[in-house]
């Protein structure tokens, strides 16, 4: 209970139907039939009728000029509750905290949260010069622009403040690769030495072709319902111990080294009724290296400034000890816009009801799944996590 009385936890409303649209690098498909096709998916999965999904969070960047509300008449879907999250890799977070209120309120009984982008030849640097006025107008003048830029910023400062070396940076790169080759959606199908990603083309100092994500297209969608819905159905479902979301956290960090994890964990682990020692896999968003260890960081599994020491000790991999993205992550599975910011909670429901496509982390009982998203120069403004468990746990 909060201090005014009013409860935080989600009890009775699960997560379902995990699904998701296979990655190509390219498609000429647009934005909207990546979602027709995730919802397609959703409506096989559990059974339910269209009629039956009254509500739709829908996650998207190539949209335009339509949003939600044109997609809804597009699918032929009528919903009594509708969002639409442009918030790139926190979108599934926020989705799914919103979601969980809606079915808990009763505004929506079930809801169908989708992410879903397209990508043609040359849709990722159209998208550049658009995505941030504030990030075009401060690094463009000097012959600067995109995520790889002011990701090699932030790892620089990183590695240059703690230690970090690209051989630890490699080594999470590495292990989510052998986890992805047992995902068979997976852009990436080649096993990925640690050479292999030392010795590849430099992109931007000091990062490397390995250490950045592969835009493509594609989905990640799953439904949120109440227990009794999801049990009538006979649906494997998880349940939701807590989650947080924060906006522009730490804005007077001169560069950004901490997210809005660290403000919020303490309710995240305490909501939960766990401590970071009981989570058995996380799926961090993992767009570049350096920020799965900034998450590792601000979610306690290890102090701020300790997250190369934390790397070294641990595989990373499902067989092995602390697995993280066992789908393989973005640096595996590929970046489909807004549908990243799913990925990492559609691979935790998959694990935790043992329908998982990846190889399983054995007997897991609680899984992390990371949001974080909007670069903007220096840093990105949108974080979030959830901690999801198995439905008898």
């Amino acid at each position: 209970m909060t201090a005014n009385g009013s409860s935080r936890d989600y009890r009775d409303v699960v997560l379902a139907a995990p699904v998701t649209v296979p990655y190509v690098r390219y498609s000429i498909r647009s934005a909207h039939w990546f979602v027709a096709q995730a919802l397609a998916r959703l409506l096989t999965a559990s059974g339910l009728r269209k009629a039956a999904v009254d509500g739709l969070s829908l996650g998207s960047f190539m949209l335009a000029p339509d949003t939600a509300i044109g997609v809804t008449q597009h699918l032929g879907v009528t919903v009594r509750w509708l969002d639409h999250l442009p918030l790139g890799g926190a979108c599934g977070i926020v989705a799914l905290r919103r979601a969980l209120r809606a079915v808990q309120c009763g505004d929506a009984e079930v809801v169908a949260c989708i992410g879903a982008d397209t990508n043609s030849v040359d849709a990722f640097r159209q998208s550049l010069g658009s995505f941030s006025v504030f990030a075009r107008d401060a690094v463009f003048p000097y012959g600067s622009g995109g995520p790889n830029a002011s990701f090699a910023f932030l790892t620089d400062y990183y590695m240059r403040r703690y230690g970090a070396t690209r051989e630890d940076f490699g080594k999470i790169c590495v292990a989510q690769r052998d986890n992805a080759l047992g995902y068979p959606h997976a852009i990436f199908k080649k096993k990925l030495t640690l050479p292999d990603y030392l010795n590849a083309r430099l992109i931007a100092d000091p990062i490397r072709l390995f250490d950045c994500v592969m835009p493509c297209a594609g989905a990640e969608a799953f439904l949120v319902m109440t227990r009794q819905r999801a049990e009538s159905l006979n649906l494997p479902f998880v349940t939701v111990r807590s989650t947080c979301e924060r906006h522009n956290a730490f804005p007077d960090d001169p560069i950004q080294t901490r997210g809005g994890w660290v403000l919020d964990r303490e309710h995240l682990y305490g909501a939960a009724g766990i401590d970071p020692a009981d989570v058995d896999f996380v799926q961090t968003y993992d767009d570049y290296p350096v920020m799965s260890v900034i998450q590792l960081e601000d979610l306690g599994f290890c102090a701020k400034g300790e997250g190369p020491e934390f790397v070294r000790r641990h595989t990373f991999t499902t067989d092995g000890s602390f697995p993280i993205n066992t789908s393989g992550g973005q640096l595996s599975v590929g970046q489909a816009g807004c549908a990243a910011g799913f990925l990492g909670l559609v691979e935790s429901i998959r694990q935790l009801t043992e329908c998982n496509l990846a190889r399983p982390v054995a007997n897991a009982r609680f899984g992390i799944a990371v949001g974080y998203g909007m670069i903007t120069y220096d840093r990105g403004l949108c974080s979030g996590a959830a901690v999801l468990s198995r439905a008898a746990t």
